[in-house]
């Protein structure tokens, strides 16, 4: 699972940093999550292929989330794009996309779907034989989501050496790996843990957008591997964050500790800061295991 963070500052976008923007490498999936201004801009930068996107996220309908998606839709269409491309948001979004491609007459020459959401509760928004993507309710100024991304449980790998040992067919090998026993001709039952080893552990990857803090999504993200959570601000300007809708470092920390996740990925920063070293600080006194987001920057787990 790779997770590579495109933008991760607040608000606007600056000769250096870049609104929210994430690849996340999951299963053979390439997944888009926000798409702040730039993003195709930064995709090129560091050689995301474009090709491999079918899937885009988008937590909430502030610019700083999704003002580069018609751009990134447009430039598709201008690359020959005819693979199905998905979108999942908030009501609306398809509004305003299908509008400037209407005043543009752009129109894509490929399928574009888009899955639009607005339940209060936590909802199956994709899935296929690898991977699940669930909403994670929020509380920001309007209506968003975040989005639990959670690998499935892989076949089992067949102990090669074990199975010649015990004189086992190669026709029994595909069921050796979905966790079936094998009957020998002679009626020998040979129990699976015997022919194969457990999978890995599924991955899973939680990512929350622009939020108040919310220990109701506790129960949602609980033991997820990463957790990426914002932290718009330091506690010391705690009153703000709670009339802007916003998190701290001090909160996010607590969010990940109460989840008991693996680790915590720190983001959205306001600008006002001139160093990042502070919310790692802030959030260690919390939660031991803490990332800092920065742009270009890649996490393999």
């Amino acid at each position: 699972m790779k997770l590579t963070i495109l933008g991760c500052y607040a608000a606007t976008p600056r000769a250096l940093t870049n609104p929210t923007a994430q690849v996340l490498e999951i299963k053979n999936h390439t997944f888009l999550i926000d798409c702040g201004e730039g993003t195709q801009v930064q995709l090129r930068k560091y050689k995301i292929k474009f090709s491999r996107i079918n899937h885009i996220f988008i937590s909430h309908l502030h610019g700083d989330h999704f003002f580069g998606l018609p751009g990134l839709i447009s430039t598709f269409r201008l690359l020959g794009r005819d693979r199905e491309l998905h979108v999942y948001g908030p009501k609306g979004i398809k509004e305003a996309i299908t509008l400037l491609l209407k005043l543009g007459d752009s129109w894509t020459n490929y399928p574009l779907y888009f899955h639009e959401l607005g339940s209060a509760e936590s909802t199956l928004v994709f899935q296929d034989d690898k991977v699940s993507v669930r909403t994670i309710p929020l509380d920001h100024r309007i209506y968003t989501n975040g989005f639990l991304f959670q690998e499935k449980e892989a076949d089992r790998t067949l102990n090669i050496e074990a199975a010649r040992a015990h004189g086992v067919d190669t026709a029994y090998f595909r069921n050796i790996k979905k966790g079936r026993d094998v009957v020998m001709d002679n009626g020998k039952i040979i129990k699976n843990e015997v022919l194969s080893f457990d999978p890995p552990k599924p991955k899973s990857y939680a990512f929350c957008s622009d939020t108040a803090f919310k220990p109701n999504i506790v129960p949602l993200i609980k033991k997820a591997d990463v957790l990426y959570h914002e932290a718009t601000f330091l506690q010391s300007q705690v009153l703000l964050a709670q009339k802007t809708k916003h998190s701290t470092a001090k909160q996010a920390a607590e969010i990940a500790k109460m989840a008991e996740v693996g680790t915590l990925v720190l983001g959205h920063y306001s600008t006002r800061y001139p160093s990042l070293d502070a919310f790692a600080e802030e959030a260690a006194t919390v939660f031991p295991k803490v990332l800092l987001a920065n742009d270009g920057v890649s996490f393999q787990f």
